[in-house]
């Protein structure tokens, strides 16, 4: 008879049973003993009818390990992950049992990444693994916020309503990165537009004006010189030109990825641009401020969740401020003080926290300075747009209205000869 087999200091048990719903379970599940699996599948609204000890040959370790790879190299949207969550909460409170809804929200993912992924987890929980662990084993899709919350949730027995806090913060952040990107979407757009239309004259429009300049007889403007000098020249360097973007481009990528501190040092510049700094800075400020205040909201010790905010908040300067605060609240500081004393946080914020402080309500009064400053971003990003568009229209009318103007300032004077 087979040695039973047992994870981390627990033997395996293999079990079936009913759900509420008098389906047909199964599965395998780490316990201590038999009587604290079966209470352990009674949590999950699983009526156990066989339970037996699992032998080595039949554990699925190797297929879990290897859908978990899978998995781990899969790219799900995020919004994906935010539409799981908020449906997994509906089905909680709507009193399914977690490895029903689990089961539910993988088949109604259909047969992409993101079904692949919920099978994982579900198969994890059914083996006696809590949520927030299997969760955790895919730190590519739930961050350690997102787990840390469900950790809490489960030890205060209130899954179903943090997992609908959950997705309200993810479509928030989600809501906050799509201003974000849609104000520096624009000028972008305008700019890559405007250097594609250069480049189509200097290389096509000039060179045919040159070809009837050559029988203009008579020394051409100095503009128009300098404008069909450049032509020349771009047209002999343009391959040279594009793969240097290109590299400069592909390195700067790689950079990003694989050298935190020349990434840390670019976001701490970020916050220092003109008219696009203090729109990062207080989107920055709003992701910082509502994750700090639903971590505490869930009853996440201080510490902790000043650690949690460090890694989430999106912003190297923000991620030292926070890992200072919290030295500092450790070394009995007041959180308001701490704030102050990093430097990096307007005097509105760190007035309304000690209010928070001072009240016992700090978790909410975080959630108002991250509405104030999300409020900010939309105004910032409206009027940044407004003030952007003529703006760009004029550069880019003075851009090409001087290139046409060079070349057809021959033809004018020639007019005015004839």
């Amino acid at each position: 008879m087979p040695a039973p087999e047992t994870h981390a200091g627990r033997t395996r048990f293999q079990w079936h049973g009913l759900d509420r719903q008098g389906q047909p379970q199964s599965g395998t599940l780490a316990a201590d003993d038999e009587a604290l699996a079966r209470a352990l599948l009674r949590r999950q609204g699983i009526r156990v009818g066989r339970m037996r000890v699992a032998s080595p040959e039949s554990s699925q370790g190797s297929i879990a390990a290897a859908a978990s790879a899978r998995v781990a190299r899969a790219r799900i949207p995020e919004k994906q992950i935010v539409l799981f969550t908020r449906q997994l909460a509906t089905m909680l409170q709507a009193g399914l049992p977690l490895l029903q809804a689990l089961d539910i929200a993988a088949r109604g993912a259909g047969a992409g990444p993101l079904a692949t992924l919920l099978r994982t987890v579900r198969a994890d929980v059914m083996q006696g693994e809590s949520l927030h662990a299997a969760l955790g084993r895919h730190p590519r899709h739930f961050d350690s916020l997102f787990c840390n919350l469900v950790h809490a949730a489960e030890q205060a027995g209130l899954l179903d309503s943090m997992l609908e806090r959950i997705a309200a913060y993810r479509e928030k952040s989600l809501a906050l990165k799509g201003k974000i990107r849609s104000a520096l979407a624009y000028p972008c757009a305008v700019v890559v537009v405007a250097v594609v239309v250069t480049a189509i004259i200097m290389l096509w429009v000039v060179p045919a004006f040159e070809q009837m300049f050559r029988n203009f007889g008579a020394e051409l403007p100095l503009p128009t010189r300098i404008v069909l000098e450049a032509s020349r020249l771009f047209g002999r360097c343009w391959p040279g030109l594009l793969g240097g973007i290109a590299i400069v481009a592909v390195a700067a990528v790689q950079a990003w990825r694989r050298q935190p501190a020349w990434r840390a040092q670019v976001e701490r510049t970020s916050l220092r641009l003109p008219l696009f700094g203090p729109l990062l800075r207080q989107a920055v400020i709003a992701r910082w401020s509502r994750t700090f205040g639903t971590l505490l909201a869930a009853g996440v010790p201080l510490l902790e969740t000043l650690e949690t905010v460090a890694g989430a908040a999106g912003n190297a300067a923000y991620a030292e401020a926070s890992l200072a605060i919290r030295d500092a609240a450790r070394n009995g500081a007041s959180l308001n003080a701490a704030m102050q004393a990093s430097g990096v946080f307007p005097d509105l914020a760190v007035q309304m926290a000690a209010v928070g402080e001072e009240a016992g309500t700090l978790d909410a009064m975080l959630i108002r300075i991250a509405e104030l400053n999300e409020r900010e971003v939309d105004d910032a990003v409206a009027t940044l747009t407004s003030l952007m568009e003529p703006f760009i229209m004029a550069v880019l009318g003075v851009l090409i209205g001087a290139l046409v103007a060079a070349m057809y300032l021959p033809v004018f004077r020639m007019g005015s000869v004839v």
